[in-house]
């Protein structure tokens, strides 16, 4: 499983979330906490809205914690939207086309967890993406699959339905061939203005997801500063310090919309 942030808020820094805290994400690639894989070491990559409406990408198949160009990058780019992404294969080749985030126009998108039995549904799966998207299918994963059918399924105009039509095609396929193995998803999409989330799986044991808001995020000590307020949101796989009561737990099968410090949490059904 692979480990994840998501940054709505004032521009920051992205070596601010990525390197400084105690429980950094550069720390999480080598030993996170909650995760049932500790390492996560297959690639890295990092995607931020700037002068372009479309995101900024930045992947490599480096471990995270051995690029110094990711240091020196993250040192310089400023941004009031921005992912960052840790990867632990499921299955899938280490490459540059494999590791997350991923981007169509303005949207981007970001992913942990797995389809369940994904070699044998793989061909039944990438038969639903609609052939004017299928030339964007340059990686083997299960998650670009994904994107590129929530794509077809209407993610542009409706970004929460387009996710439960294509789970809801995933979990039949799946049903079909008789895999037994369950669909876990965390999943982070934006649009260059609001960030949505989503935690579900399909036998209620979703990796871990948590949410924290503020008026702006600073750090101080090795953890992190949130002041009074709202504005600035961060979503993530763990938290990046242990000052727990600043961390919420995102409940199983909910979905998350963020947009100018707003943070709404629903029950999400497929």
């Amino acid at each position: 499983m692979c480990r994840w942030l998501a940054y709505s808020g004032p521009p920051l820094v992205i070596e601010d979330l990525l390197f400084k805290p105690q429980n950094s994400l550069i720390r999480q690639s080598r030993a996170a906490s909650r995760s049932i894989v500790p390492t996560n070491g297959d690639g890295f990559g990092l995607g931020w809205y700037g002068t372009s409406r479309r995101p900024g990408l930045f992947r490599d198949t480096l471990p995270a914690w051995n690029d110094s160009n990711l240091r020196s990058l993250s040192e310089q780019i400023a941004s009031d939207l921005f992912f960052a992404h840790v990867r632990a294969s499921t299955g899938s080749s280490t490459s540059r086309e494999n590791c997350h985030p991923f981007r169509h126009g303005n949207l981007m998108f970001m992913h942990n967890g797995a389809i369940g039995g994904f070699h044998q549904v793989r061909r039944a799966i990438e038969q639903l993406i609609p052939a004017s998207l299928y030339g964007e299918r340059l990686g083997t994963t299960d998650s670009e699959a994904f994107f590129l059918l929530a794509l077809g399924n209407g993610l542009v105009e409706d970004i929460e339905g387009a996710l439960q039509r294509t789970i809801a095609q995933v979990l039949e396929v799946m049903d079909r061939a008789g895999v037994t193995e369950p669909f876990h998803m965390t999943a982070a999409i934006a649009d260059g203005r609001a960030l949505y989330a989503l935690r579900y799986s399909n036998d209620s044991r979703s990796p871990s997801l948590y949410y924290a808001t503020g008026s702006a995020v600073g750090i101080a000590e090795d953890a992190l500063a949130f002041a009074p307020g709202s504005g600035a949101v961060l979503v993530l796989s763990e938290p990046l310090d242990d000052h727990e009561a600043d961390w919420t737990e995102i409940p199983e099968a909910s979905f998350v919309h963020a947009r100018e410090g707003v943070v709404e949490i629903g029950g999400f059904g497929v």
